[in-house]
């Protein structure tokens, strides 16, 4: 699936079942709480503290593309063709950052 096929799969849904779009603040808070919770995970289960027996089940994919989806109801709602945007930036990072990383130090 494509970019584009998200939106719209995103947009179906929210018309089929979600009855309305949040607004985009509204929207923007879920975005940042989504991340905490993908943030939450990493930092107990990769990073240094303790993982909580509470958050031993939680999947990580399925945070992840909770994130996803209120980001694509975002691009939806206010016009961004994520696809056009996404492609537009690798090409970017692909020329200005050819060489960057080769050359860091300290990724060697």
């Amino acid at each position: 699936m494509n970019i584009q096929n998200a939106q719209k799969e995103v947009d179906n849904w929210i018309k089929e079942h979600g009855v309305r779009y949040f607004n985009e603040l509204t929207n923007m808070a879920q975005l940042t709480e989504e991340v905490g919770e993908v943030a939450r995970i990493i930092a107990r289960r990769y990073g240094e503290q303790s993982e909580k027996e509470s958050d031993k089940g939680k999947d990580l994919g399925e945070e992840l593309a909770d994130v996803m989806f209120v980001v694509l109801c975002l691009a939806n709602q206010t016009g961004v063709d994520l696809q056009q945007a996404f492609d537009a930036r690798m090409d970017k990072k692909g020329k200005r950052d050819h060489d960057r990383h080769h050359n860091n130090e300290k990724l060697k």
